[in-house]
């Protein structure tokens, strides 16, 4: 006997209003990652930070938001994703006030780690949360573009906030910003977010744990340690021992019963596969994004504010483009959808070869819009493909790997990308003749130096070396966008072959 198939129960309106409770830490997540470059040299004077405090400043939260994602996803399944949720969000409450109110460098380093424990618990809880909340494929789909795009939100106006905060308030302010979102998320969070864990929850392996901890930040620290000064051997040491303890972490999932993540679900192509394409779109997008706001403010030479509102019509485009995902992918093959969203970055890429060191900046930001509009797809409905081919109670150790790989993408794209430019960048700097070996060495370091520095020299040497400093800094963001041109079209081809195979194809649903 044949039977159908029951179609999903599509959500309703507590589940939406529950989508916009789960907006909330998506934002601050992303917003927390960067208001606090504007506040920096506010908190180092008042806190007589050294450059080796900042850095710790800046860094040990996304280092420990990294590293903890693996194990608060598969803890999420284990002990709720609810109560996993709202124990982080009353755990990045207290870091936050903590963070504010730091009266050392220490005490705000202190902080910030556990601020990046805690936000480790956000993204993966608030993803999983979203496949169990809209089973209804297409009505999942557009809550994961929604989702993505607070976050796209968060990062844009991150930024424009923090100047504002800054303008009026002191510098603890800026971390004050998640304790109201926390708390209306405490509050509406009990009645209008379902709670769900895996039915038979096994152990949390400690060894698991600690072995993924010990893969993952070394790496992640390694590569951004070699973006910031190149390639030193405390950093590859550091890569090929995470990378070691990797081997060593997939080994152990391999052997246990209740692993800390299911090494199975990497069987599955379109996982596989989307996971690959997200990361390495990251890889482009953070290399790129690492050179465009340097172009407007020290070769365009726009003020902050002026770059800020520069990019935000990319951030407007982006933001459109990964609300209309899901809509296209309902009216046609997923991977048609992705080739050609690819494609369009590729071409974005190949505008900002194109880009010249005098008068490019328009030129750049359509390139950069292009490349932006044609990653936001394959980012929404590649995270949809991989938490919804993971069974839903492997949902939150889905959502943790999507993360996991979003965050070793950026790195990567920071490292590689990064060197690449500056190596390009040194290797077209040309030096005016009788310019200082102190001057010389910190116009090497960067386009930025190259700019202070020619401020100390007398007029027609400085002009000259910024000349060629812009110049230079340009054939590197050049070096990029090609090398950026050449990975989206590799994806393309990529989801053109395998992913063809790997999804089956869905007639559009019919009209309501």
């Amino acid at each position: 006997m044949v039977t159908m198939e029951q179609p999903a129960t599509r959500a309703g309106r507590r589940e939406w209003v529950g989508l916009a409770m789960l907006a909330l830490p998506t934002l601050l997540v992303s917003l927390d990652m960067s208001v606090l470059f504007l506040a920096l040299p506010h908190l180092s004077a008042d806190l007589g930070a050294s450059s080796t405090q900042q850095l710790w400043i800046l860094d040990i939260y996304g280092f420990l938001v990294a590293g903890f994602l693996v194990t608060m996803g598969t803890l999420g399944d284990r002990i709720g994703r609810r109560r996993l949720l709202l124990i982080g969000a009353s755990a990045f409450t207290a870091a936050s006030l903590v963070a504010a109110y730091s009266t050392s460098a220490e005490m705000l380093i202190a902080a910030r780690a556990l601020l990046g424990v805690a936000g480790a618990t956000l993204m993966p809880s608030t993803l999983a949360l979203i496949s169990n909340m809209f089973a209804d494929a297409h009505q999942r789909a557009v809550a994961i573009a929604a989702w993505m795009s607070c976050f796209m939100v968060g990062t844009a106006v991150g930024p424009i906030v923090g100047g504002v905060i800054l303008e009026f308030f002191w510098w603890g302010a800026v971390f004050l910003l998640g304790v109201p979102v926390m708390l209306v998320l405490l509050v509406a969070g009990q009645r209008l977010l379902p709670e769900y864990r895996a039915p038979v929850a096994g152990r949390l392996d400690l060894v698991s744990v600690v072995l993924s901890l010990a893969a993952i930040l070394p790496v992640v620290w390694g590569l951004k340690e070699l973006a910031a000064h190149g390639w030193r051997w405390p950093q590859g040491l550091a890569i090929a021992g995470g990378l070691a303890m990797g081997v060593a972490f997939v080994w152990r999932q391999r052997t246990l019963a209740d692993p800390l993540v299911d090494v199975r679900l990497f069987r599955r192509g379109a996982f596989s596969t989307m996971l690959l394409v997200m990361m390495l779109g990251g890889v482009v997008m953070a290399g790129t994004f690492l050179y465009v706001p340097q172009y407007l403010q020290t070769v365009a030479g726009h003020s902050p504010l002026q770059s800020g509102l520069w990019l935000a019509p990319q951030a407007l485009a982006m933001i459109v483009s990964a609300q209309l995902a899901p809509h296209l992918a309902r009216r046609f093959p997923v991977p048609h959808v992705l080739v050609v969203s690819l494609l369009v970055a590729a071409v974005g890429c190949v505008v900002i070869t194109q880009v010249s060191g005098t008068g490019g900046a328009l030129l750049l930001m359509v390139g950069f819009t292009l490349a932006c509009v044609g990653v936001a797809p394959p980012t929404a409905l590649g995270t949809d493909l991989v938490v919804g081919s993971a069974p839903p109670e492997k949902a939150g150790s889905a959502s943790s790997i999507s993360e996991t790989g979003n965050e070793l993408g950026i790195a990567l794209g920071l490292a590689a990308l990064g060197s690449l430019g500056a190596a390009v960048y040194r290797a077209g700097l040309v030096l005016p003749t009788g310019v200082p070996a102190d001057v010389a060495e910190s116009a090497r370091e960067g386009v930025n130096g190259a700019a202070a520095a020619a401020g100390e020299l007398p007029s027609p040497t400085g002009a000259e070396l910024l000349g060629s400093a812009r110049e230079a800094f340009t054939e590197g963001l050049n070096a990029v966008g090609w090398v950026g041109a050449a990975v989206f079209a590799a994806l393309a081809v990529l989801s053109a072959t395998l992913l063809r195979r790997q999804l089956p194809r869905t007639e559009p649903s019919p009209p309501r």
